[in-house]
């Protein structure tokens, strides 16, 4: 079958690089890409965003089968121009995709069917979240309603942290995203990612993962968009699962149902887990990022079974294969970031990398300039490896990094640390 793969991040190499394994690929076509992503599959310029534009090219290259990689294609409703051309697709529908695009949208739900998570109150104008959050001190999380590319999130440690970003937010820093705010009690324990495919009725968990958020060793120094992630999270054990999908995620997925508006796709849910009991910090309404790195690298081949279940409504009669293994990937970023950084810079050494199903290079953030590959973003590269322990695969990964010329990039050097 022929493939269609929205995005250009780390994500989407990981993506293509499982499906490219299945022999059910003919052809894959991702959209934008980027040049690690022109080492395996044809990329193409389209404007993911617009639905009618990428019906059109799916018309033109006889598309069976499109997976949307990014939130932001999905908010802009791409999956239900492509559903409604009768092209099958691997992605919620705008309304549905609202589980990620509206913080507010999210508690909405979980008040409807009893989720736990954490307390929470909106607001619309900066001085009656001051107002709040001046009552209820610190910690406290502040967020941004709206899409803020995985930067909305403020985990004010201080009142003063607090108010300046009520400030921030409503004063325009993350644009219409801001135009909301929900305010969130600070809840304490282990993060975890659980990522579970559903077709709007039938659900079923594929893996767990550990992200690091935080841009310094020891979790320090501002967040980011994740500079590395392992799978499967001990932290998130079966037990823990199974009350989450009894509690949180199935509840979910009825009441979208329920309204109409049938939730077809990946689930992430955000768990912060603590005395045996997640709950949810937040949905995601696609794979991760730099999660699915390590979800694809364990999982492979059948990452396309998979997600072909999900989109034809065929779930229940599916079931995920688990080698006894684990993976890690390592965010190698530009210096400067989260902050501002350059682009440009050559990268080095990577043609001396293995590339098989225990050691990985999955590009985010690069470009192909007359042959040689530059920094083009601020998460650049993804140096992902399996192995039978987390040791194995972290040392796998690190020796890696040890091969690459990259002096104008950097990268944390305890990522696995909760788990090992």
């Amino acid at each position: 079958m022929n493939i269609l793969i929205l995005g250009s991040g780390g994500r989407e190499h990981a993506l293509a690089w499982a499906v490219k394994q299945n022999p059910k690929c003919d052809r894959l076509i991702v959209a934008p890409g980027n040049a690690g992503i022109a080492q395996l599959a044809e990329v193409a310029d389209i404007n993911i965003l617009d639905g009618a534009s990428v019906v059109t090219f799916c018309e033109e290259n006889a598309i069976d089968f499109v997976i949307i990689g990014p939130e932001a294609p999905l908010a802009a409703g791409v999956a239900d121009a492509t559903r409604a051309a009768g092209l099958l697709t691997f992605g919620p529908s705008a309304a549905a995709a609202r589980l990620e695009a509206s913080k507010g949208f999210t508690k909405e739900i979980c008040d409807a069917c009893a989720a736990p998570t954490a307390a929470y109150a909106r607001f619309t104008e900066a001085a009656a979240a001051r107002a709040y959050v001046t009552a209820q001190g610190a910690p406290i999380v502040v967020k941004a309603d709206g899409l803020a590319a995985g930067k909305g999130v403020i985990v004010a440690m201080t009142l003063d942290e607090a108010l300046a970003a009520i400030d921030d937010m409503f004063g325009g820093e993350f644009g219409a995203a801001g135009a909301e705010v929900v305010i969130e009690e600070f809840m304490t324990g282990e993060e975890a990612s659980f990522f579970i495919l559903t077709d709007g009725v039938n659900a079923l968990p594929i893996g767990t993962a550990q992200d690091h958020k935080r841009v310094g060793d020891g979790d320090t120094g501002p967040n980011t968009g994740g500079m590395g992630a392992y799978s499967p999270a001990p932290v998130l054990t079966d037990a823990i699962a199974a009350r989450a999908m009894a509690e949180i995620v199935l509840p979910t997925i009825r009441e979208m149902a329920r309204r109409g508006t049938p939730y077809q796709g990946v689930l992430y849910a955000g768990l912060m887990i603590k005395e045996g009991q997640g709950r949810l910090v937040e949905y995601n309404a696609r794979f991760g990022d730099p999660e699915t790195q390590v979800l694809m690298m364990r999982l492979g081949a059948q990452a396309l079974d998979l997600m072909l279940a999900c989109a034809e409504g065929r779930l229940d009669q599916a079931q995920v294969n688990w080698a006894d293994d684990h993976a890690i990937t390592v965010v190698m970023a530009a210096k400067g970031y989260p902050g501002s950084y350059q682009k440009g810079s050559e990268i080095r050494g990577l043609t001396r990398l293995p590339e098989d199903s225990r050691h990985m290079v999955f590009h985010a953030g690069t470009t192909e300039k007359d042959g040689r590959i530059c920094a083009n973003g601020g998460r650049v590269l993804n140096v992902t490896a399996r192995g039978d322990s987390l040791a194995e695969a972290r040392n796998r990964a690190y020796a890696m990094i040890d091969h690459l010329d990259w002096p104008e990039g950097f990268c944390r050097s305890d990522i696995g640390w909760r788990a090992l």
